[in-house]
């Protein structure tokens, strides 16, 4: 079965019209083709043997000229009369001929003389021979005396008719399905973090538009709830800072140098795992998408490998620009590079922008994760103590928050191992 809606609705109209062609098509042959060229048949063959009975019963006639007339004016059989010869040799038969099987059983029932037959030659004429005592009788019939000619028109009514419904329900399945298609592609750039498209609204059968009402009152409903968890969080974020603030503030007051720094780096340490939670719990969703550019993003984070002495190579396949939500994209790609250079001395980044997709390959020659824990890893608060981690000094997010982005737009995150002997972080987002 084919995977589109619009697909099985065309087998849903045509399956069965076809089938009830087939059957009609089916019974009109078996029932009306077939029987009323078996009565025409009957008709011809009883004319020529009342014509085979005339000439028996009056011998004397010798040339048979009143029997001829009445057969061509009374019957419209034209009839000759041949020389006792034998009958020409019996031609080929067509592969499919109810004349030439109904004629033959007919001939052989009602007259039962040897015969030949023609159905072959001239599309409109066919030719009989019957061996008489005697001479040979030669009948020429009209093939519509004996066949049911008219079938065509039928099947060409059938077909046409056929034709034209199918013409009338395309465009109309086409319309049906049309706001099916418009509430997936806005449910699709919801789930992508993308803005509803304008002319959205909805349309179509009533089963239709109570889904596309109910997408947007789930929609509305998201949306207030991450209105509410960003103001809560700026909220509590504001207090936070505050009394982060009044700490520093206190330390830069205190006299005891020695306590102040190691109060510092606690209070420094606070401040960066605060960011780290607030910035998981907050999320990206409410940023725009935009065009973001990977090579002038990649130049930046060659400049980052020059000041942490590390190796980096970008490669781009395909357009530069993709439509992402570029602050949230680039949060994505620094979780993921940052934990390379962290752990590795060499690194290697490979971006090919497809028709539809990008998918960005992140390899390292670092000490890498180990297969059972690759999974793991994203879970929030998860560090490894023997590998790596994004945040093996931090709150464990990092990984977290480069996979809830990712999922965000549409994506997601693997880990595998790397040719460079370390570990390969492949992000496949559409784009």
């Amino acid at each position: 079965m084919p995977k589109r809606l619009y697909a099985r609705s065309l087998i849903i109209v045509i399956a069965p019209m076809f089938l009830l062609q087939s059957v009609v098509a089916f019974v009109f042959m078996e029932r009306h083709w077939q029987t009323v060229t078996l009565r025409l048949s009957q008709a011809v063959v009883r004319d020529i043997a009342a014509i085979i009975d005339l000439m028996e019963t009056y011998p004397h006639d010798a040339d048979y000229a009143n029997i001829i007339r009445i057969a061509q004016d009374r019957m419209q059989l034209k009839v000759d009369l041949l020389p006792p010869d034998p009958l020409p040799p019996p031609g080929p038969k067509p592969f499919f001929s109810i004349l030439d099987q109904t004629l033959s059983s007919e001939i052989t029932r009602q007259i039962n003389r040897p015969f030949w037959l023609d159905t072959v030659g001239n599309s409109n004429i066919v030719e009989l021979r019957i061996q008489l005592e005697n001479k040979v009788l030669r009948v020429f019939v009209r093939r519509s005396q004996a066949f049911a000619s008219n079938t065509h028109i039928f099947l060409i009514w059938m077909v046409g008719t056929s034709v034209v419904l199918l013409m009338i329900a395309i465009p109309f399945l086409r319309n049906q399905i049309r706001p099916i298609l418009t509430l997936a592609e806005a449910a699709e750039s919801f789930g992508k973090g993308r803005p509803m498209p304008r002319d959205f609204r909805p349309r179509g059968a009533e089963e239709v538009r109570r889904a596309g009402f109910a997408f947007i009152q789930m929609r509305e409903r998201i949306e207030r709830q991450i209105e509410q968890r960003t103001a809560m969080l700026a909220g509590v974020s504001h207090d936070l800072r505050t009394i982060l603030t009044r700490f520093k503030l206190q330390l830069a007051l205190a006299r005891s140098k020695t306590d102040i720094e190691a109060l510092n780096h606690d209070v420094e340490d606070m401040q960066s795992m605060l960011e780290g939670y607030l910035a998981f719990a907050r999320g990206d969703n409410a940023e725009d998408t935009e065009n973001f550019d990977l090579p002038a993003y990649f130049d930046k984070l060659a400049e980052e490998a020059r000041l942490r002495k590390r190796k980096l190579t970008t490669t781009v396949n395909g357009d530069g620009e993709v439509l992402v939500r570029p602050n949230a994209f680039a949060r994505l790609l620094s979780n993921i590079v940052g934990n390379a250079f962290r752990y590795a001395s060499s690194v290697e980044i490979t971006a090919d922008h497809t028709r539809g997709s990008l998918v960005v390959t992140i390899d390292d020659d670092g000490p890498g994760i180990p297969q059972a824990k690759r999974e793991e890893v994203f879970k929030p608060f998860v560090r490894l103590d023997e590998a790596r981690n994004l945040d093996a000094s931090g709150t464990g997010l990092g990984l977290s928050i480069a996979r809830d982005i990712a999922r965000s737009h549409g994506g997601d995150i693997t880990l595998d191992e790397s040719p460079l002997g370390g570990l390969r972080a492949t992000i496949k987002v559409p784009a």
